[in-house]
């Protein structure tokens, strides 16, 4: 007899390409930067923001380099796949630490190709070639939180 999954209930609607797109920069910051993934984020349709904890404010080159590192994986046109596993069988380096508590013991996790890997819920795009040119609008650094607010460009 097959054992019917429950996933905890999403409360929120988010714009795929830019919630794809938020995974990419989430794992870009982790990369370049040796951060967490962001801690507060405000996902829509028309400009999304991340917050970041980073004890220095990066230079005006490594906000470039982070907008055109965004960009380089979003042309890569690199599949986005969802698989349901138990919490017991999780990929290495799967952060838990932003599930809700009493979440589900079966989790949704998320590929991005070979980028980015993570628990999720929400909805994404099927290939990175559905979400357009990322463009960082602004950013400010205050109390060692980088602030970064972006959108999407057809």
């Amino acid at each position: 007899m097959e054992e019917q999954v429950i996933l905890n209930e999403h409360n929120k609607t988010e714009y795929p390409p830019m919630h794809t797109a938020e995974h990419i920069l989430n794992q870009t910051m982790v990369r370049l930067f040796g951060c967490e993934r962001s801690r507060n984020a405000h996902i829509e349709r028309k400009k999304s923001k991340c917050d970041y904890i980073l004890t220095a404010s990066p230079t005006e080159e490594q906000i470039l380099e982070i907008e055109n590192k965004v960009n380089e994986v979003i042309s890569c046109h690199l599949p986005v796949t969802a698989e349901l596993v138990s919490r017991h069988e999780l990929p290495r380096g799967i952060d838990l630490s932003k599930l809700p508590e009493g979440a589900s013991e079966t989790l949704r996790i998320v590929r991005i190709g070979d980028y980015d890997t993570c628990a999720c819920i929400g909805q994404h795009v099927s290939n990175t070639s559905e979400i357009g040119r990322f463009k960082i609008i602004s950013t400010d650094y205050d109390n060692q939180r980088l602030r970064i607010r972006f959108k999407l460009e057809n």
